[in-house]
């Protein structure tokens, strides 16, 4: 049977989260971001683009459908995500800014508030770069639960910006079973250095998961109220196995191993409590990933904004927060992308497994509807 167009963005969109975080991952300690908000942001800028920076940009971001099916494909999904959820929150939101004075094309504001929703503000980059940021951030903040707070830093809006593209999403749940407070220790949990650790809250439950078995690493699906979402572990069986088991991360290995998970009557789970916070400029990252014309301001094409050639993305900036308890996760992230002017299945076991996860892991958090990634990342040191 022939792969639907909302089978086909997601599976694009997975394919883009797994080799942004193989870019992402030579950075230390920590990660977490979300490739939902940045391949919807994107996604929206995409819609200006043609010509050799459309054709960068498809082919980084694996939008795999013509414009005309990924667009409202894009906003199918992202219907699904504000639907009304019983026992979760999700919702995503998008906005325009624009430079007051300046013309936008009536067909790109028309296809970002039919398939994005975004709404079309009128700001003032020129004479009020300042109060436009922080109108902005307010923006984000209120859209996810004051999570996400100061998206854009001072400076990153200038005289010459034209147009600003926004993106925040927000996830807060339960666990389906929660952990027991009381069953929560603080214990060591050990760094990529064998030799150095250091003493994290850990989570302790035994039940019934989702679970699969690798030569080299264990996953585990802990699923949310419901079980429409799901936090999904990927933890090598050696502490300092993280590095190795991230080399063997792609997306056709991903879906193999999310397509093994099968129910395990046992379990014996710990993992830690962590509370991470990321910001990123992923400009560089996306230019090296394959679309340096969008970022070229001699070069951009993004013409189907305004009518004419003028603009490039002078910034795309990132910030994600994830809270992981007892009770349950509540996480968010923005994406904004900034518009200058051009210069000119196991076997039965007898014993209970145990998956522990007191070292190094790579985690996501999956809408098991659809099956797109929302968010992604690794906890190095809980503590931090």
């Amino acid at each position: 049977m022939p792969a639907t167009d909302s089978e086909k963005l997601v599976q694009g969109n997975n394919t883009f989260a797994v080799e942004l975080y193989s870019h992402l991952r030579n950075q230390s300690g920590n990660l977490f971001f979300s490739p939902a908000s940045v391949s919807t942001a994107l996604a929206m800028t995409y819609a200006g683009a043609r010509g050799d920076t459309a054709t960068q940009m498809a082919n980084t971001l694996h939008y795999n459908l013509p414009p005309a099916q990924l667009h409202p494909a894009m906003g199918a999904l992202l219907n699904s995500f504000n639907a009304a959820h019983d026992g979760y929150q999700l919702h995503v939101a998008n906005a325009l800014w624009a430079q007051q004075g300046y013309s936008f094309l009536d067909a790109f504001l028309k296809l970002n508030k039919s398939n994005y929703g975004a709404g079309f503000h009128r700001v003032d980059f020129k004479g009020a770069a300042e109060a436009t940021r922080q109108t902005i951030n307010q923006w984000t903040e209120q859209q996810t639960e004051n999570k996400i707070k100061d998206l854009l830093r001072p400076g990153v809006l200038k005289p010459d910006t034209r147009l600003v593209l926004t993106n925040a999403i927000y996830f807060k749940s339960a666990w389906q079973t929660t952990f027991k407070k009381s069953q929560t220790e603080n214990e060591n949990f050990y760094l990529s250095d064998q030799h150095k650790n250091v003493t994290a809250p850990l989570m302790h439950r035994t039940g019934r998961f989702n679970y699969y078995s690798g030569d080299t690493f264990q996953v585990l699906e802990i699923p949310y109220k419901n079980e429409e979402l799901s936090l999904i572990v990927f933890l090598p069986n050696n502490h300092n196995g993280l590095a190795d088991f991230e080399r063997l991360l792609t997306a056709s290995n991903m879906q193999q191993w999310l397509g093994q998970l099968s129910p395990v009557p046992e379990v014996e789970v710990t993992i830690p409590k962590f509370k991470l916070a990321e910001q990123i400029d992923l400009a560089g990252t996306l230019s090296s990933m394959g679309m340096p014309l969008a970022f070229d301001n001699h070069a951009a094409d993004f013409p189907a904004i305004t009518g004419k050639p003028e603009l490039f993305i002078s910034a795309v900036i990132h910030k994600a927060f994830i809270d992981v308890n007892e009770d349950g996760t509540e996480a968010a992230a923005a994406t904004a992308a900034v518009f200058g002017m051009l210069a000119v299945a196991p076997r039965p076991h007898e014993q209970p497994i145990v998956f522990r996860a007191d070292h190094p892991f790579l985690y996501l958090i999956r809408d098991n509807h659809s099956g797109s990634i929302l968010f992604m990342g690794r906890v190095t040191d809980p503590t931090k």
